[in-house]
């Protein structure tokens, strides 16, 4: 017996011994694993910093942050006054109050601007003292004041690269790196003709690797063809939508919503950049509206909250994402209002949809890589090795989408493109090839909205990524103001 014990605890010691026996939870083996999240995070950072430049340091912190900044939208199908005045007591401020305070002062400096240009004989009115220092209160110390925005000097003011000219490669603007001809993706692949301009680190089952910077090729498919592009100076608010937020740099959190007299709860909270697509589509009284891929329903619900759409449909293309609009609506919206038949849910391919001259304003907010929300969750992470093809065919698939939204819409309709990524080839890249598309295949001719003045009142609570944007707008997340990313652009269709 002595013998056996001995040789069963000399076994256990070779057995614990061998240099290559540990299990794939030992410290040297998770020391080298990457989780999807920090393959997401190593994309992001050979990608983005040579988009953003020296922003990219703060978008990556702002990024990283497990807790980002909310809005509250009011449910109008609850007890409206009550809870704006609730909001109101906590310090959360009107987003369309805010914005209206901030248009006035624009207005303020453009002509005392004017006035010194034209040399006119009277001087503006005097602005007492204490105006002057209210007016400073509301921007912060670190964000330029809209003297400089609006340039109070004698120069006019420009808008640089939003003038209809003939496209350029994007890569000759943002694109620095230097391209190694050999880590391009094979184009033998049986892959569309945009997957090897989609980001990926490596692609399942070759050799070669594909940088980051090549998809700017995206660009190229669609570089000469010219864009109509025309500025838009108002960011409309319909009257009865009400969204509250917090002033810059102040990150309290909204209490959780309660149930109100009807049944439903109060507000809706969701990323502050989320309203701004919502706005974009400019909600008149009886427009038909389609959210062609509305999970989980949060600017779907925006939209009914202007009691303006003769109807709106929400529809994607899953049951479980179908089912996740249904919960948020039967949480927001009253049986009263559901028995009506203004709102919708339906299961479709937003690529099929043939509903031609049906909706007359069509929001597009696609599946995209969800920028923010991948560095958080490993589950489902779009940058698992298993989801390498579906995150290379993005960019097709998006741009088909769009370019489906543009032959359907009615003629005189908007369409509003929007993501939640800061990708370039995602955001402005499927805009041009959709636009180019349309054109092709159905002779549509339509105009993107410029917003940048119309946005400029936005400017104290959202950080713009200026000058980087060729046809919509980006808001970048910051650590003073910690929400987006979101892109979106407004196109509407002439003929």
């Amino acid at each position: 017996m002595a013998l056996l014990f001995n040789k069963l605890k000399l076994k256990q010691f070779v057995k614990t011994c061998v240099r290559y026996g540990h299990g794939k939870d030992h410290w040297s083996r998770v020391r080298k694993r990457k989780t999807p999240k920090d393959k997401a995070l190593e994309h992001f950072d050979e990608f983005y910093a040579n988009v953003y430049g020296d922003s990219w340091p703060d978008i990556r912190a702002a990024l990283l942050k497990t807790e980002s900044k909310y809005m509250a939208v009011v449910n109008n199908f609850s007890d409206t006054e009550r809870i704006r005045s609730e909001l109101e007591s906590i310090g959360a401020i009107n987003l369309k109050a805010m914005y209206d305070v901030q248009k006035e002062n624009i207005e303020f400096f453009k002509k005392k601007r004017e006035a010194k240009m034209n040399n006119s004989q009277e001087e503006s009115a005097a602005t007492p003292e204490d105006q002057l220092v209210e007016i400073k209160k509301m921007y912060p110390s670190s964000y330029p004041n809209l003297l400089q925005a609006i340039k109070t000097d004698d120069e006019p003011v420009k808008h640089e690269g939003r003038i209809p000219v003939p496209l350029q490669s994007i890569d000759k603007d943002l694109n620095e790196i230097s391209l190694d001809m050999n880590r391009i993706i094979d184009p033998t692949v049986n892959l569309s003709i945009l997957h090897e301009y989609v980001p990926a680190t490596k692609i399942k089952g070759l050799e070669d690797w594909a940088l980051e910077s090549d998809h700017y090729k995206f660009y190229i498919k669609a570089d000469d063809f010219q864009i109509n592009v025309e500025k838009e100076d108002v960011l409309p608010f319909p009257k009865h939508l009400h969204a509250y937020t917090f002033e810059r740099e102040n990150n309290t959190r909204f209490p959780s919503p309660k149930h109100g007299s009807t049944g439903v709860l109060d507000y809706y909270l969701f990323d502050g950049a989320s309203i701004l697509p919502v706005l974009a589509l400019d909600i008149q009284l009886g427009d038909r509206v389609l959210d062609m891929c509305a999970a989980p329903g949060g600017k779907a619900l925006a939209i009914l909250q202007t009691l303006m759409p003769h109807i709106l449909v929400a529809n994607d293309i899953q049951e479980s994402r179908v089912n996740r609009i249904k919960k948020v609506i039967s949480q927001y919206v009253s049986d009263v209002y559901k028995t009506e038949d203004l709102f919708i849910v339906t299961e479709r391919d937003a690529r099929w949809i043939d509903e031609t001259d049906t909706y007359n304003k069509i929001l597009v907010d696609v599946p995209c890589t969800t920028d923010r929300h991948i560095l958080h969750a490993e589950d489902n992470n779009i940058f698992k090795p298993s989801r390498i093809k579906e995150r290379l065919r993005l960019p097709e698939i998006q741009s088909d989408i769009l370019a489906n939204a543009l032959k359907i819409v009615a003629l005189g309709g908007t369409v509003v493109y929007a993501t939640c990524s800061l990708s370039p080839v995602q955001n402005d890249g499927v805009v041009q090839v959709a636009l180019k598309k349309a054109w092709q295949e159905n002779n549509a001719v339509m105009v993107v909205k410029d917003m940048t003045e119309a946005l400029l009142p936005l400017q104290t609570i959202y950080e713009f990524a200026a000058g980087r944007m060729k046809y919509g707008h980006i808001v970048i997340p910051s650590l003073k103001n910690n929400w987006g990313p979101m892109y979106f652009c407004k196109i509407v269709k002439l003929e």
